[in-house]
């Protein structure tokens, strides 16, 4: 599986993704709304592929390797 361009921890289950980060965000897409899954712990951006990570939550400690976030 190749990785996701890139992994941003969120503190909680709904985010918004506009694309945006280094460039401005009139250059990006469309603004959608995400639910973290409960199960997974993170959730794809259907746009740009950018990957939310739940803190404290299955995938965070997959990618740390070790417990919760502090």
């Amino acid at each position: 599986m190749i990785p996701p361009p890139e992994t941003i921890k969120v503190k909680s289950v709904r985010v918004a993704c506009d694309g945006s980060g280094d460039v401005p965000a009139a250059l990006g897409h469309p603004r959608v709304y995400l639910h973290v899954d409960d199960q997974l712990g993170f959730v794809d951006c259907g746009y740009c592929d950018r990957r939310f990570v739940l803190e404290g939550g299955p995938a965070d400690r997959s990618v740390t390797g070790a417990g919760p976030s502090q």
